[in-house]
């Protein structure tokens, strides 16, 4: 049953039959043989077809599992992402080797041609098949995951998709940003959310001298409960950090699921609160100033003396 798919393969189709003797020997032109098997512009076209209806298989089953079966089993996204790419390389892989069997491939002999890819790897593939293994870590270790918000070097974002090579992050100005794979590997990333939905946002506040610090830790948590983003439960708490040069400094900490992708705009929103909430009892904000006292001087300064009194008419 093989040995008739393998001729059915190879045999060639009618159309090719009814050209001219020298568009068939163009079509069948052999550039080089791997093992007993010529490598002719036909064989190179059933290539194509062939990895194109593979590719296009593979990512219809894909959408297939994430869409109809993996929905309904009671794991994270990030686990049914997983498993849906590792499904699609397996049938990839095994359909690349069912197919090349079928065109009459001997396997074998590719072992010179696997050493020759080798050297294309060594010259200037590596970071191609870097990128790839790389991926494969992070689909298997997970740690990044469809969802997360990560910072690595100056890229800050939600990661949207993670392919073959390369990681898709979103910012919150909503641009991509593709960051390759390796990345994530050799260096640091930051993951906000990888073990808990919730973050910590710190709030940093100045007041004057002359305010009163219970009033303004009052102020600031009343700010904090009045937000219908920030969480109950920790509960915001506010650290006296230091007295600075113009202010003495406080630092509100609260927690927060709903802004956890966009701090700024929860700090913006307890701002405007805080300030409001300040003017309305009389709480001073700060601002750089400097007293100027002179104790002695060996540079005398001029003194013109008392104004003389205006003339009376």
């Amino acid at each position: 049953m093989v040995i008739t798919f393998q001729a059915s393969m190879l045999q060639a189709p009618s159309w090719i039959n009814s050209l001219s003797h020298g568009g068939r020997d163009v079509l069948f032109y052999t550039f080089f043989k791997i093992g007993t098997v010529p490598v002719t512009p036909v064989f190179l076209l059933k290539i194509l077809v062939f990895l194109s209806l593979l590719v296009a298989f593979s990512n219809g089953v894909q959408r297939l599992l994430m869409g109809r079966i993996l929905r309904h089993l009671h794991i994270a996204d990030s686990q049914k992402f997983a498993l849906g790419r590792f499904t699609t390389y397996l049938l990839f892989s095994i359909g690349l080797f069912v197919g090349l069997q079928s065109l009459g491939v001997n396997l074998n002999s590719l072992v010179v041609f696997g050493g020759a890819v080798g050297v294309g790897v060594g010259l200037g593939l590596q970071n191609v098949v870097s990128n790839f293994v790389a991926g494969l870590i992070l689909l298997v270790e997970q740690p990044i995951r469809m969802g997360d918000r990560i910072e690595t070097g100056n890229t800050l974002g939600d990661v949207v998709k993670i392919a073959a090579r390369s990681t898709w992050v979103r910012t919150n100005d909503n641009v991509i940003i593709i960051v390759p794979n390796n990345e994530f590997i050799n260096n640091s990333v930051t993951n906000w959310t990888a073990n808990d939905p919730n973050v910590r946002v710190n709030v940093p506040v100045g007041v004057g001298y002359s305010s009163d610090p219970e009033l303004v830790r009052s102020l600031l948590l009343q700010a904090a409960d009045h937000h219908p983003q920030v969480l109950k439960e920790p509960r915001p708490d506010v650290i006296f950090t230091d007295y600075g040069d113009n202010s003495l400094n406080f630092s509100l900490r609260v927690w927060t699921a709903q802004r956890a992708h966009t701090p700024l705009v929860l700090k913006s929103d307890l701002y405007f609160s805080l300030f409001k909430l300040f003017a309305e009892h009389g709480i001073e904000l700060p601002f750089p100033q400097r007293d100027l006292h002179i104790r002695s001087s060996d540079i005398p300064l001029p003194y013109p003396g008392p104004a003389s009194p205006k003339p009376t008419l």
